[in-house]
This record gives C-alpha cells, sequence and structure tokens, in this order.
C-alpha cells in the first residue's frame, strides 16, 4: 500500500482511498480523485460587451492572465480525473484546501460557502437519459471571484449550459453587459430549469403505469413503481438543498452578488419551489399507485376464490347425486335399492336434475349479484 501524506492539501492515491474514506480522523482539506474519473478538460471564455472568446486551456497557469481583467472570464473544468491538473488550478485561483476538497470530493450536498474573497457554490445539475428512462446526476462547483467564475463538472460530456453558451457569444440579453454574478445566476438557472424534462418524463411514466395498474397488474408493474419512487427520492434529494442553498444566497449580504442579480436569483428560487412541487405531487401519485396496485391484487384474487367457490357450490349436489347412483345396488334384492337404474329415462332424467340444479344455483348468485366482476375499475 502506498504511503498516506499527512499535510493539509494532500492527494490520496488509488491504493489508500478505501482507507481514507473509511478511517475517521482524516485530515481536513484531504481530496480523493476517483480512478474511474474522466480526465480534466479546461475550457475558458472570456467576454465582455463587444466581443467573447473561447478556448481550451492546457497549461492551468494560462488562466492567471485573464483573472484580473476587466472582461468576465469563465473558467470551466470538465472531469476529476486529473491529479495534476486539480492542485495547480487551487493554485492559481488561490482556494482554500477545503474548497478543493468539496470541489474534487463528490457527491457533497449543494450548500453555499462565503469566504473572503471567493463565493462557493454547490450545485447538482441533472440531466435526462436519451434511450432509457432515468437521468444522469452530477454535482457542479462554483467558484466566484471578482472578475471571473470558477465552474467544476465531474462530467465532461453532458451539461445544460449551452444555452447559455449560446447566449454569450451571439451577445443576447444583458449576459455580456453584466458581471460574473450574474453569469452564476444564469448556470443556475439552467441547472433549476433543467429538472422540468426531467419531471415531464416521469409525469408520463406515472401515467403509463396508471393505466398498466388498472389493465393488466403484474410483479413487473410493482417493481417499475418501485423504481419510479427512488429515482424520485433521488431528485427530491437533489433540489431539496437547492433551494435552500439558493435562498441563502438571496438572503446573504455578500459582496460578490449584486442587488440586481439577487433579483433574479429569487425567480430562480421560484422554479426550484415549482420543482419541489412537482417532485411532491409525483411521489404521492406514485405512493397511490403502490395502493392501486395491492387493492387490484386483492380484487383479483377475491375474484378467482368467488370464481372456484361458484364452481364447488354448483358440483356438489352434482358431485353428490353421481355419488348416490353410482353405488349400483342390485334392485332384485329389494325394491328399496335405486329403482331408477331400471327406468328406460334414467340416465337422460338424471342429468337434466343435474343441470336443473345448476341452473337454479347459477341464477340465485346472479339475482344476488355474486357473479359480478368487481375488479374491473373504471378511471
Amino acid at each position: 500500500m502506498a504511503k498516506k501524506k499527512h499535510h493539509s492539501n494532500s492527494i490520496v492515491t488509488e491504493a489508500d482511498h478505501e482507507d481514507f474514506y473509511h478511517y475517521p480522523g482524516t485530515l481536513p482539506g484531504t481530496i480523493i480523485v476517483d480512478a474511474d474519473a474522466p480526465p480534466s478538460k479546461i475550457v475558458l471564455i472570456d467576454y465582455n460587451s463587444i466581443e467573447a472568446i473561447s478556448k481550451e486551456i492546457e497549461i492551468p497557469e494560462e488562466c492567471a492572465s485573464y483573472l484580473d481583467t476587466k472582461s468576465v472570464t469563465w473558467v470551466d473544468v470538465r472531469g476529476l480525473g486529473s491529479e495534476d491538473i486539480l492542485q495547480r488550478l487551487g493554485q492559481v485561483f488561490e482556494l482554500h484546501p477545503l474548497v478543493l476538497e468539496d470541489v474534487v470530493n463528490v457527491p457533497e450536498r449543494p450548500k453555499v460557502e462565503d469566504y473572503e474573497d471567493q463565493l462557493v457554490i454547490i450545485a447538482r445539475m441533472v440531466i435526462p437519459k436519451k434511450k432509457s428512462h432515468g437521468f444522469h446526476s452530477e454535482q457542479v462547483s462554483f467558484v466566484l471571484g471578482k472578475h471571473y467564475l470558477l465552474t467544476v463538472q465531474e462530467e465532461p460530456k453532458r451539461d445544460c449550459f449551452e444555452p447559455v453558451r449560446s447566449r454569450i457569444f451571439k451577445n443576447k440579453g444583458i449576459i455580456c453587459k453584466s458581471g460574473p454574478d450574474y453569469l452564476t445566476y444564469a448556470l443556475l438557472d439552467a441547472i433549476i430549469d433543467g429538472f422540468f424534462p426531467v419531471l415531464e418524463k416521469y409525469g408520463e411514466r406515472i401515467e403509463d403505469l396508471e393505466d398498466e395498474v388498472i389493465a393488466q397488474p403484474t410483479p413487473k408493474t410493482l417493481r417499475k413503481i418501485y423504481k419510479v419512487k427512488r429515482e424520485l427520492l433521488q431528485l427530491r434529494r437533489a433540489i431539496w438543498p437547492q433551494r435552500n442553498a439558493l435562498h441563502r444566497l438571496i438572503q446573504d449580504d455578500s459582496e460578490m452578488i449584486s442587488h440586481e442579480v439577487r433579483m433574479y436569483l429569487r425567480d430562480c428560487y421560484d422554479h426550484a419551489v415549482q420543482v419541489i412541487d412537482m417532485v411532491e405531487t409525483y411521489r404521492e401519485l406514485a405512493s397511490g399507485l403502490m395502493d392501486v396496485y395491492l387493492s387490484a391484487v386483492s380484487n383479483r384474487m377475491n375474484e378467482i376464490m368467488k370464481l372456484l367457490t361458484v364452481i364447488s357450490v354448483i358440483f356438489i349436489p352434482l358431485t353428490f347425486i353421481a355419488g348416490v347412483y353410482g353405488m349400483n345396488f342390485n334392485t332384485e334384492k329389494s325394491p328399496y335399492n335405486m329403482p331408477e337404474l331400471n327406468w328406460y329415462w334414467g340416465y337422460p332424467a338424471c342429468l337434466l336434475v343435474m343441470a336443473l340444479i345448476a341452473f337454479i344455483l347459477l341464477y340465485i348468485f346472479w339475482r344476488r349479484g355474486w357473479l359480478e366482476n368487481s375488479s374491473r375499475l373504471d378511471r
């Protein structure tokens, strides 16, 4: 096993990952780089009210020349798999060891931390899967400075920030005339709005499950309901603390966020509340589907038992008659030994009596309403 490093901003090797993750008393500021994480890629966007440029940065130190300019610099780090790049970025942006720990050690609970010259925001982004149900979830970290914004994403290939990038390069709206705090708002708003397409798909899935539960409930249907409930719980865990973080951004008097941007953040907060309402509504609907499923299965079982009971009740007298006339006592020994066995129409008469008994029983059951199928529910 590789030797552990015991300074405040150490990087844990793959061999030490399990020990540091489980061992109590790990030093504050220790970051753990996942061996399966994609390599880090740095994309820098620098813009003002006149122009915007975008370039991929190979050396993290190149970002330093953009940090003190009057333009807005957005440094987007995609991927958490490059130890050296993350450490050097921490030095370029003068990140506190605890900030680097929150950024790299995912997942973290969405929150807001106010440092002297930086505002750190941890958010959760969800993106719907294209070829299947469900969604991808990843952490996005924001480090807001006076003239720059540093964002760190888990995955390099997917995010919901493309509309914001398009607005920057097309100079639409007021984003190019505003500071990095407005850029932070725009990205947070994109993250919150990204929940709505995911929830729209869950609404369609719940409607399909309602039809399936009513029409033909099966154990497979039950597994689908459980899966929807688990995924909705994950969405709730992602959006609930995010709403609290937005509330803190609105209420705190941080110098990093202007009064005008706080007005926009209120709208973002309202969207987060709407997302929470939709998540809670869908969770209640999923729980209701569970009750409907159990009721439908119970009704089906009752119908099956009722049908078997009706069949049994009909065949009990018929079996009795068949058993009596199957004893075959000799009528020559005694006139009381089933004289019907020697009748010319004895066999048809016996069948007719048995059919008449079955018809009478069915008529009685029908008049009492016992033959109705109560498991067929109308929407």
